[in-house]
């Protein structure tokens, strides 16, 4: 059992496969999965009711509700958002399709860019003109209520983003004023939605904010009426930026959601493990596999993500994805090459395995047929698997690969997939000038801790941490997850020419801002700013208290040295003022008493090292703090299972935690 101090919690994330649940009280954690359901909120409260049940809780003690979704990212990835218009400044109606006019594959011949998600037809000019030092041409009125009659309703969402709005906006706001006096659809406008230069990324920012609004606004608003009709308070929603935020906010800024699940997970696996000499977090759920990094205690972020090629400039939890996950598909390429993924056979009909209709092999059907998942096996504490299922799937898999038999077959996908893997990894250190060999591994979503330790092994790292509640970190996350709110303007000038009285007064702006959004007391407030040598076209942030224009000059030449290896004698430019409201909340402290060694049995499992081996099969939550598990090993529990190879021995710690390293 696990316990902490705090109020009665709950924790829900929604995954592709399964939708992860963690319920606290005062005096334990109780955690449960689900699958995953096309309306999600369905599911969500499907969690909730099993999670309660399970702890003997009613859901009217439920205290505080947080959540995690994939709305935004599904609507992304599956284009599938608001049919959107955009109003943007007379010339500049291809924004969107210009771009920066770079390939996205400089040698591919045949590549091809991604669909904008407003296409020409519903992209719409006005004249006016601002420049960076004001207003040239100010907006008629006449004219914009012209365009909203040529909009019409025929669309669900308008986004206005208009030339240098980020410095003047009052054309801008007198746009969106017209147009949401004229029609009855959201509008986001971009001054509002991200005030930064760049015009391609301001406007994809803008876009993707109108995209998904009308798909957040339905999502979250249905989700709140079903909660209070149960007695569960309305959820704070994780954002991209690793804080969570109130309903209404996030319904007022949708784009900021779109990474909100790995968020959650890269937040969940700080608050379990801590930083110690640094973190690569890998979350492998049914979908995907999430990796970013922890460094010297604080989560990497980003302000230049992309989503199937789509910019989004807001901040988010710099995470690298692939498409590996337990559902991914196996698949056979033109050129005969075995390939795993990106499609996912998801929780309908999920892998051949489940029993639901499934017939093209994937991730966890191999994973059945090399002996990690047995056929006693409980997936999400209820799924029962069949393994002669797995095994046909893989056979005609081999059958179209030219392999022999369903075995080869399930090594082949094992190896892709982790190769696929390794690459995420790699590009979040060693393309960053970091040595994986310095990072310690988490391992957490329920296929994560099954894979980690072979990843480890390819990527000489020598340490694997299995956090407790490692199936459902994500939504153990959520637990521990901060109020946060951002907000930037950009503001261009020589550092050395840049005025005190003017920069304190915008940061004073964007501080009232942020706290006019934190919803739980008084939050701690951070400054940063957006440097850059001139000539550069990338920057810098660093953090600063009062603005002192000497002491920023020498926090960017050491945060340049440090990032790039090297710092210059050029002047230095101010381009871009942010600040973060953070508000703490209590992270859950678990305690935890395991029973013995808890030992299931045996069953034959394969290692590529040394084939196959007789494993024994662990009862995890069972096992006592300061137990040693020799590999080969697996460690069962109800949200996921942990394999350890023969090399590599763990040991439970006092919160429940494995900690796994090579036997020396």
């Amino acid at each position: 059992m696990m316990k902490m101090t705090n109020t009665t919690h709950i924790g829900v994330d929604v995954g592709g496969t399964f939708t992860d649940v963690a319920l606290y009280t005062e005096s334990d954690l109780t955690t449960a999965k689900v699958p995953s359901t096309e309306d999600q909120s369905v599911g969500v409260m499907e969690g909730i009711e099993k999670a309660c049940e399970k702890a003997g809780v009613a859901r009217e003690e439920i205290d505080a509700f947080s959540h995690a979704m994939t709305v935004s990212v599904n609507a992304l990835l599956e284009r599938d958002g608001a049919k959107t218009a955009l109003v943007t400044t007379e010339g500049f109606r291809d924004v969107l399709e210009i771009g920066r006019q770079a390939r996205p594959d400089l040698y591919d011949l045949d590549v091809e860019k991604s669909e904008p998600l407003v296409p020409r037809k519903r992209r719409y000019e006005i004249g006016e003109r601002a420049t960076p030092d004001g207003i040239e041409r100010a907006v008629d009125e006449r004219e914009v209520r012209e365009l909203a009659r040529e909009i019409g309703s025929d669309v669900e969402s308008v986004a206005v983003c208009l030339l240098h709005a980020y410095a003047h906006d009052e054309n801008e706001r007198a746009v969106a004023e017209v147009l949401r006096e004229e029609l009855a659809v959201p509008i986001s406008v971009s001054s509002e939605v991200l005030a930064e230069f760049r015009e391609f990324e301001r406007t994809s920012t803008t876009a993707v904010d109108a995209y998904v609004t009308p798909a957040i606004d339905r999502y979250v608003g249905r989700l709140a009426e079903r909660a209070s009709e149960t007695g569960v308070p309305v959820p704070k929603i994780m954002q991209s930026n690793g804080g969570i935020a109130e309903a209404d906010t996030v319904r007022r800024h949708a784009v900021t959601t779109t990474l909100s699940g790995p968020a959650a997970g890269v937040v969940g696996a700080k608050a379990a493990v801590g930083d110690e000499k640094g973190l690569v977090t890998f979350d492998m759920g049914g979908t995907s596999s999430d990796v970013s990094l922890v460094r010297e205690g604080e989560i990497e972020r980003t302000t230049s993500s992309k989503i199937d090629g789509v910019p989004i400039g807001v901040p988010m939890v710099d995470v690298n994805t692939v498409g590996a996950g337990g559902g991914s598909i196996a698949w056979v390429d033109s050129g005969g090459a075995l390939r795993v993924g990106p499609r996912s056979a998801g929780a309908q009909p999920g892998p051949a395995c489940y029993g639901k209709g499934g017939e093209r092999a994937t991730m966890t059907d191999a994973n059945v047929v090399l002996g990690y998942i047995g056929s006693d096996t409980a997936l999400g504490g209820e799924l029962t698997l069949d393994i002669e299922a797995a095994r046909g799937a893989l056979a005609d898999l081999a059958t179209e690969a030219g392999l022999e038999g369903a075995l080869e077959a399930a090594r082949g996908v094992y190896r892709v997939a982790n190769a696929n893997m390794a690459r995420a990894v790699r590009a979040v250190t060693v393309e960053r000038g970091y040595d994986p060999r310095g990072f310690s591994l988490v391992a957490f979503g329920g296929a994560g801790p099954m894979h980690a330790v072979a990843l480890a092994d390819s990527l000489d790292i020598e340490r694997v941490v299995v956090p407790r509640p490692a199936g459902v970190l994500s939504a153990f996350g959520l637990l521990s997850a901060d109020e946060k709110h951002d907000a930037v303007r950009t503001h261009r000038a020589p550092l050395d020419e840049a005025e005190t009285e003017e920069i304190e007064g915008i940061y004073d702006e964007l501080e009232a801002r942020v706290r006019g959004e934190t919803a739980t007391g008084e939050p701690e407030i951070s400054r940063g700013a957006d440097l850059r040598y001139v000539g550069q076209s990338f920057e810098l942030t660093v953090s600063l208290g009062e603005f002192d224009a000497d002491e920023l000059e020498t926090r960017f030449h050491a945060a340049h040295d440090r990032s790039y290896g090297y710092r210059m004698d050029e002047s230095v430019e101010l381009v871009n003022l942010r600040v973060t409201a953070t508000a703490l909340q209590d992270s859950p402290k678990i305690e935890y008493e395991g029973e013995g060694t808890a030992e299931l049995g045996t069953r034959e499992a394969y290692f590529p090292e040394v084939g196959y081996r007789e494993t024994t099969i662990y009862d995890r939550d069972r096992l006592a703090p300061e137990t040693q598990i020799e590999g080969p090993a697996v460690l069962e529990q109800a949200e996921s299972t942990t394999v350890l190879s023969p090399e590599w021995v763990g040991e439970i710690s006092s919160d429940g935690t494995l900690t796994a390293r090579r036997n020396e």
